[in-house]
This record gives structure tokens, C-alpha cells and sequence, in this order.
């Protein structure tokens, strides 16, 4: 993949989406094909098909899908394996029909089970039972996995396929009712803060951990790995370190200005108790994430308030 090549970037406008496009301009890659969702409905085949057979695209990162938090998830599973199957299984099949040299699939490590010993390997895929609240995204990651390691078995097809952990950053979905953790905590306290409430209220016992990283990190993962790795193994991307969701709250209510009592709801769903990843065929291979969470938090942070700034 050199400068000039044609790299279509699917989801160009979300979280992750945005952040490769970010590092592919910031590494001099000038040939950027993207479309908005109104200009192209990856949930229709025929659609996918006539865009690939236009634009022929010489790699493909593949990091539209249909995302949200605990809530999202458990109220409307429907949407999220229908969606998330169509998405990728017509953006593998018509990358691989029209020629792509090599296709990066974005899974997440939800496809890992809810016990899965600690850190998380990649051999553990499919070894127990799944985490209920997301069992429908999970099932559909895989799947999208399975799909691109059979084209390279069956046809040669290169696709390689990245499991990375929970991640936040700029362009995040902040919306209270379908945002991931760190998003959904950042907007509840700085809203507190705002207010001068006295208190807020988490969700669970705050003892459940998490490994959080910086979407920027990931998108020079990405990157680095289109360019140095192409095995049909999955590989996890993180940062091999973990928080605790009262330790992440209390950073953001510091990095907010929030003063207050931060309570828990106990009869809410913790979700799995901790998802840790084994990131060392990762390291072997010779990239780390460089962004600390307070440094990436306190980013973040600045790129709401902005945000909801320009909005008011």
C-alpha cells in the first residue's frame, strides 16, 4: 500500500472510521475514497456492488458497522446482527469479486466469551458461552470473521481480521441512550458539573474492569498491520492494561470539574467482569499503543466541550 494507492475507508464518519482517515492523510496517503451513508447503503448488495466495480479499490478498511453501549444492545439485537451481517458480508464479498488486494475487517473483543480466562488470547474465541447483553453483536463479529478467513482459505482472497478493545476518543457517539461507557461518563459528568449537582449515579458496582484505548491508537494499529501482517489468525489490539469503571468514573469527575457523590445502582447490569486482552503477538510483531488514558481522556474531554460548544 504505498502513497497513490486506493483506499476505501468504510465508515469513514465514526469513531473509528474517522481516526484512519486521519492517520492515512497524516501518513501522506492522498487517494481516500469514502461515502456518506446517504450515498451508499451498505446494507444493499447491489449498491456495495456497483460502488466497488466504480471505484475499485485497491485496499479496504473495513470499519463500518452498527455500534452501541449496554442498553443498545440488549433493546435491540434485531438491528444489530441483521445490520453488522449485511454490512460486512457485502463489503467482503464485493472487495474480494472486484479484485481488492487486501481487506482490514474491525471485529471487537465482545467476540470473546464472558468468562474467557484473563488476559484474553485469541484462541479463546468460541471456547464458552457469550456476555447476553451483546451476545447479538458478538455473534454477528464473528461471523464477519469466519466470512473473511474462508475467502482467504478458499479463494486467496487477503483479508486480515483486528479484534480491537473498548475504545473512546473524538467523534465518539455521546448520546445517553446508546453510547459506550467512557462517552455516556464523560457527558454525564461534565453535565453534573455544569449543574453543580450533587450527585451522579453509575450503573453496577463500579468493581467490573475494562481496558480502554485511545481510537487514535487503534487507527495507527490499523495502519501498521495493513502494511506488516497478513495471516488468517485474528490479532487483539489494546493496550494489555486495565481500570476498574469506578476508577475510570473518578478520573472523569476529576477531569470534568464534577465535585460531587458518585453513587452506584447495583440492581443495573455490570455486563462481563473483566475484558483484558493478550496483546503479545501484537507487541511481537512490534507495535504498542503510545496514548495514556488520562492523556487520551483529558483529549477527549476537550473535544466534547468544543463540540457542544460549536452546537450552541
Amino acid at each position: 500500500m504505498d502513497h497513490s494507492s486506493r483506499i476505501y475507508v468504510a465508515g469513514h464518519q465514526g469513531l473509528v472510521g474517522s481516526a484512519i482517515c486521519r492517520r492515512l492523510a497524516s501518513g501522506g496517503h492522498s487517494t481516500l475514497i469514502t461515502r456518506t451513508r446517504a450515498q451508499l447503503d451498505l446494507l444493499n448488495q447491489a449498491d456495495v456492488g456497483r460502488f466497488f466495480a466504480s471505484e475499485e479499490p485497491e485496499y479496504v478498511f473495513l470499519a463500518a458497522a452498527r455500534v452501541g453501549g449496554i442498553v443498545a444492545n440488549a433493546t435491540r439485537p434485531a438491528e444489530f446482527l441483521r445490520e453488522n451481517l449485511l454490512i460486512q458480508t457485502n463489503v467482503i464479498d464485493a472487495a474480494y469479486r472486484y479484485r481488492t488486494k487486501k481487506l482490514l475487517f474491525l471485529g471487537s473483543s465482545c467476540i470473546y466469551p464472558k468468562f474467557a480466562p484473563q488476559p484474553i488470547r485469541e484462541d479463546s474465541l468460541l471456547t464458552s458461552s457469550l456476555e447476553p447483553t451483546n451476545e447479538a453483536y458478538a455473534v454477528a463479529k464473528i461471523a464477519g470473521l469466519r466470512m473473511a478467513q474462508a475467502y482467504r482459505q478458499q479463494y486467496g482472497f487477503h483479508a486480515i481480521c483486528l479484534m480491537p478493545t473498548n475504545l473512546y476518543g473524538p467523534n465518539d457517539n455521546f448520546d445517553p441512550e446508546s453510547s459506550h461507557v467512557v462517552p455516556a461518563l464523560i457527558r454525564r459528568f461534565h453535565e453534573a458539573a455544569q449543574r453543580n449537582a450533587p450527585e451522579v449515579v453509575m450503573w453496577g458496582t463500579g468493581t467490573v474492569r475494562r481496558e480502554l484505548m485511545h481510537v487514535d491508537d487503534l487507527a495507527d494499529a490499523c495502519l501498521f498491520l495493513m502494511q506488516h501482517y497478513d495471516q488468517a489468525e485474528i490479532i487483539n489490539v489494546g493496550t494489555g492494561q486495565d481500570v476498574t469503571i469506578r476508577e475510570l468514573a473518578e478520573m472523569i469527575a476529576e477531569l470534568t470539574g464534577f465535585g460531587g457523590k458518585i453513587a452506584q445502582d447495583t440492581s443495573k447490569p455490570d455486563g462481563t467482569p473483566r475484558k483484558l486482552l493478550d496483546v503479545s503477538r501484537l507487541a511481537a510483531l512490534g507495535w504498542k499503543a503510545q496514548i495514556p488514558l488520562r492523556q487520551g481522556l483529558e483529549q477527549t474531554i476537550r473535544w466534547f466541550i468544543g463540540q457542544r460548544a460549536a452546537a450552541s
